[in-house]
């Protein structure tokens, strides 16, 4: 399994500095210590890398960023909101804010790339609450996170039976998603109409049992995340690029 590689791969020294994005560069990954997992070191570099943006989200996508999908988190599966016709169900990246991430962030402009394809009052968006630590990560995706997305999956199907069900994730968060559909029964599986991954760490692997069909990963050439390793790369901080592509895809399964 990856989550293997990855210990390896961060118990290793990485010295070399990052690509650069934009005017920003990314932070140095961090040396190993005496041959340990220099977790402090990892939270930090983390917590750098996934601060730095490629460009202004706005301008690369005026007519996708600025829209209902604004915030950081989005409950709109618990929080009394009624069934729509498209449940997303979106599992964030390490250390991104809220249950969704900022505005502008991977999710946000995807759901609101999404929300114009099929019609904002029929979106539905739950955000997954968990760590989103670099732990979780490393281990594979947070076993909680996984368990919880697994639950409001379960969730969608008895309290919204006529709801198309999407799932969704960013980095860790597609760990997530792979971890969760595994977790899934038969008569759950089949309710998922689409599965939707940016920098998926498990780039490659089945998603639970969901048919190939409806399944679309999308990784960039140079994204290390994507190729099983630690290291955040400029090619793994700009999918918001990819959100018009990714809608389309859904929207053509969920329409």
């Amino acid at each position: 399994m990856k989550a293997s590689l990855l210990f390896l791969a961060a118990s290793s020294a990485l010295a070399a500095p990052l690509e650069s994005v934009a005017a920003a560069a990314l932070p140095a990954a961090p040396r190993s210590v005496a041959g340990s997992l220099p977790m402090a070191e990892l939270e930090e570099y983390y917590a750098q890398a996934y601060s730095v943006k490629p460009a202004d989200v706005d301008a690369l996508h005026p007519a996708i960023s600025k829209r209902q999908y604004n915030g950081d988190t989005f409950n709109q599966l618990t929080d009394g909101t009624a069934c729509r016709p498209v449940t997303l169900i979106w599992a964030r990246g390490t250390t991104q804010s809220g249950n969704v991430g900022e505005a502008g962030s991977e999710g946000p402009v995807f759901f609101n790339a999404l929300a114009s394809r099929i019609g904002a009052s029929n979106l539905a968006v739950q955000g997954v609450d968990y760590a989103a630590n670099v732990l979780g990560f490393l281990l594979g995706g947070d076993p909680n996170g996984s368990n919880t997305m697994a639950s409001l999956v379960a969730r969608a199907v008895t309290q919204c039976p006529n709801t198309k069900i999407v799932l969704s994730g960013y980095s860790q968060g597609a760990q997530l998603v792979h971890n969760a559909a595994s977790k899934l029964t038969a008569a759950q599986t089949n309710r998922i109409s689409a599965v939707l991954l940016f920098g998926d760490p498990f780039d490659g692997q089945a998603v639970g049992n969901v048919p190939a069909s409806k399944v679309k990963v999308i990784c960039h050439d140079g994204d290390n995340i994507c190729d099983g390793g630690i290291i955040i790369t400029a090619d793994h901080r700009n999918y918001e690029q990819d959100a018009p592509a990714a809608a389309a895809f859904v929207a053509g399964l969920v329409q």
